[in-house]
């Protein structure tokens, strides 16, 4: 539509030079909705061409210059004013002038970096976008075209088990080992629970995924928990010397990597609560972090340098913030 009914009124399209070959992945929206985007990983170029349709031949589109910018950013539900910007890139396509026609133009990001993965959370966002503006005296024109970016990971070269205890003096003993402390995506939760001492009635046992999400600064730290999963582990009263495996499937959950102080806006961490309740409905609770990552899929050759360097930044990261398996857990006690 022309402004104030007069002029060219011009469409831009955004198309990716390899739109029909590149892997679309779905990816939940701010509504919560699953739509399908574009599949990126860090290092990759970024190309294609920007599409103007003048709707209105024969007529004068006058502006002030075209470009093209890719733009990654986390924005803070709470302050959605601001938009923290951690890659700009911009491209010049046109200088201030005129058309008469359409025009294509295109452009190229090359190698560009995507330090962190695409997420969309309770608190927080944080996106990667293409976006193409007309820049124009009384009206800009803008077009923007979101992609999804995963960061991928090689096996942690330390991926100790986790063995805690869970404890009411004379009441309750209980021992819970889990075969590793770092999963990926589509990995298995191995364990088994060994009950040393009960002399409580206990008769329901879970193991829940929690995902807790951290945004904010100083006093304005909040904090978000989700229960991601219910793990069933036994109904009815376990004796003394008895033990019981675990197998908790991942790839059926919702899941994303671990994020740790994310452009010092956001933490997203995952715990392990083994929760027990006796007949009495009293809750006894242990917590372990645990820390998710994911793995690389099989993608084609020329990503292979690019997936290389995803995983070693995460390998630069993960292997020196990772809480050590031994150290004591939180909330640990009777609710």
């Amino acid at each position: 539509m022309s402004f104030f009914g007069f002029g060219q009124s011009p469409e831009l399209e955004l198309v990716l030079s390899d739109a029909e070959s590149r892997r679309r992945v779905e990816h939940k929206t701010e509504e919560g909705k699953k739509e399908k985007y574009f599949l990126f990983y860090d290092g990759e170029t970024v190309s294609g061409r920007v599409v103007l349709t003048l709707k209105n031949p024969n007529k004068r589109l006058e502006h002030q210059g075209i470009k093209v910018e890719f733009i990654g950013q986390i924005e803070l539900y709470y302050d959605r004013g601001n938009h923290h910007e951690f890659v700009s890139l911009v491209k010049d396509l046109a200088r201030p002038g005129e058309f008469t026609q359409s025009q294509t133009f295109d452009f190229e990001f090359t190698h560009v970096e995507k330090p962190y993965e695409s997420y969309t959370g309770q608190n927080v966002k944080l996106r990667y976008f293409l976006r193409a503006t007309v820049s124009r005296r009384l009206n800009d024109v803008v077009k923007e075209m979101d992609i999804v970016v995963h960061t991928l990971s090689t096996y942690p070269e330390l991926n100790s088990s986790i063995k805690m205890e869970v404890g009411i003096e004379d009441c309750l003993h209980i021992e819970f080992e889990y075969n590793k402390s770092k999963y990926h995506l589509k990995d298995v939760i191995v364990g088994k629970i060994y009950f040393l001492l009960v002399r409580i009635k206990i008769k329901h046992m879970e193991i829940d995924i929690i995902k807790r999400e951290t945004t904010g600064t100083g006093p304005n730290v909040y904090h978000e928990n989700d229960t991601i999963a219910k793990y069933e582990i036994m109904d009815g009263a376990p004796v003394r010397g008895e033990s019981i495996p675990i197998r908790l499937f991942l790839a059926g959950y919702e899941l994303t990597p671990t994020m740790r102080d994310i452009n010092k806006k956001f933490s997203v961490r995952y715990y392990l609560n083994l929760v027990l309740i006796d007949e009495e409905e009293r809750r006894y609770f242990k917590q372990q972090e645990v820390v998710l990552w994911r793995k690389g899929d099989i993608v084609r050759k020329s990503m292979s340098h690019q997936a290389a360097i995803a995983s070693q930044r995460f390998e630069g990261t993960s292997s020196h913030e990772a809480k050590a398996p031994g150290q004591p857990a939180e909330n640990n006690g009777q609710q």
